[in-house]
């Protein structure tokens, strides 16, 4: 068989078997290896619904401001003010309370703490990737990092900070001068050049390789056989891309998962309160689950600390939560997604959606604290 001939029957070896993995439920971890080892646009087709802006997962690319001469000043300068306590009332809470970045840029709690040991009422996620995230927040109220930057400062349960008076207090101390004339030319100190200073230190986090990124790079046996399984699911049965999809395993658009506790204690409206729209009551924005794994516990209210138990709740089609007594005939009573459906997964499935997800999570970072300047 001459080199031409068996190129043709190479391809048409492998398109058979792909054809044979996306009509057939039953198949060896080591067929999909073989299968997801190859680009893309060899993979089974994703299981997706019509209205869902589909992005293929993948690798990360490149951060594009990291390793720019021109930005390290001012990147330098926002990594010293995230580790500053100054930036709050009391001199105690910085903004790497919150963004630890040991625990994934996050603080391993369900809500954090913050002025006078106030809770507030929302997870903390991690930080990982921010760059490529807009907007911001669980309920997207900030457009970009550097409307977002100052936010936790001013909050009174967060850092309590009046941020008109922030550049006033930061000038006192002799030691930032040279940091804000390395990044900025002078040592003025303005709000928009501490919101800049900190959104540029955010936009330069990126997390590390995970095992999945070196299996798309070409260690075939990167992933366990679990993980492959689990990747396969995650795609097709278990129809996790249809919000997580892309490099970084988000849509980066806003969901109604039914957890927005409407007329009760823990009452979240989520969206609805920065937009005033009905339809956004409950909906909140779609994590990356990059380095999910290390960012628990999880969802915008943090009330769940076991992975397994959320996919529990995705197998039955997450929650939904039936109107109160005497409410019955509320118009702006939320509707749980119709993208969430009752899946039917396995207990094995579950666990090798599981063994995926520690696949795309990569051990954290051990950033040292800057020296605070005096």
């Amino acid at each position: 068989m001459n080199n031409r001939l068996l190129v043709v029957f190479s391809s048409l070896v492998l398109l058979t078997s792909i054809a044979w993995i996306q009509v057939n439920e039953h198949y060896t971890a080591e067929e999909l290896r073989e299968i997801y080892s190859q680009s893309s646009e060899y993979w089974p087709a994703p299981n997706v619904d019509e209205d869902i802006e589909f992005r293929e997962i993948g690798l990360m690319p490149e951060n594009p401001y990291r390793n720019v001469d021109s930005l390290k000043p001012i990147i330098e300068l926002g990594k010293v003010l995230f580790f500053d306590p100054r930036l709050s009332s009391s001199n105690q809470i910085s903004c790497a309370t919150c963004h630890d970045p040991e625990l994934g840029w996050s603080n391993g709690r369900s809500q954090s703490v913050g002025h006078n040991h106030q809770v507030g009422k929302r997870n903390s996620p991690g930080l990982n990737n921010i760059w490529q995230t807009e907007p911001l927040f669980w309920d997207g109220r900030a457009a970009n990092l550097e409307e977002q930057a100052l936010m936790p400062v001013e909050d009174p349960i967060e850092m309590h900070q009046k941020v008109n008076f922030l550049p006033i207090k930061l000038s006192k101390i002799e030691g930032y001068k040279k940091y804000f004339a390395e990044a900025f030319g002078d040592d003025e100190i303005s709000t928009e050049r501490l919101s800049t200073a900190l959104a540029y230190f955010q936009r330069s986090l990126t997390s590390r390789n995970s095992d999945f990124d070196n299996f798309m790079k070409g260690n075939k046996y990167a992933m366990s056989d679990e993980a492959i399984q689990g990747m396969h699911l995650f795609r097709t049965k278990a129809r996790c891309i249809n919000c997580h999809s892309g490099p970084f395993f988000t849509d980066n658009k806003f969901h109604n998962l039914g957890l927005h506790f409407y007329g009760g204690k823990f009452e979240d409206l989520g969206r609805f309160d920065f937009t005033n729209d009905p339809a956004d009551i409950g909906k909140f924005k779609t994590p990356s689950l990059r380095d999910v794994m290390y960012t628990g516990p999880w969802m915008h209210n943090g009330f769940f600390n076991d992975i397994m138990g959320i996919l529990q709740m995705y197998d039955n089609g997450m929650a939904r939560p039936k109107p109160r007594p005497g409410s019955e005939f509320d118009p702006n009573f939320p509707v749980t997604s119709h993208t969430l459906v009752k899946l039917n997964l396995s207990q094995e499935e579950k666990e090798q959606i599981i063994a995926f997800l520690h696949s795309i999570s990569a051990p954290n970072f051990r950033m040292n604290r800057p020296e605070i300047p005096r």
